[in-house]
């Protein structure tokens, strides 16, 4: 079930999107400092950001990137689900209203008494 403003194929999603590569961060010694495996993918229309330095490939994580950026506009493509309000039990709502009583009580009874002379 593909949605009609995804495109289908991964060139017409590059077209729409601007991709960054950077040098990825953690462990991997000589690999990580000198080559720019890690890719950044921004989805323009929508403003997604996705990032991938997963792999040692930097083909493989725009692969990887691109299949987490459809993932993202699929769930954004999708409606969401109706809130189904829930209704707070009898007994439950006895207790709060018991609760509220007894704090209204010591409330009261921590104010000072009205002398009259």
């Amino acid at each position: 079930m593909m949605n009609p403003d995804i495109p289908s194929s991964d060139e017409d999603l590059l077209t729409e999107c601007v991709v960054e590569t950077f040098r990825s961060s953690g462990p991997g010694g000589q690999n990580v400092n000198k080559r720019e495996t890690a890719v950044r993918i921004r989805h323009s229309p929508t403003g997604i950001v996705v990032t991938c330095q997963r792999e040692r490939s930097q083909y493989r994580n725009k692969q990887i990137a691109l299949e987490e950026l459809r993932r993202r506009l699929e769930a954004l493509s999708q409606p969401p689900q109706p809130r189904i309000p829930t209704v707070i039990p009898r007994s439950v709502r006895k207790k709060i209203l018991a609760y509220k009583k007894q704090r209204a009580t010591k409330k009261r009874l921590r104010k000072k008494p009205d002398i009259e002379e």
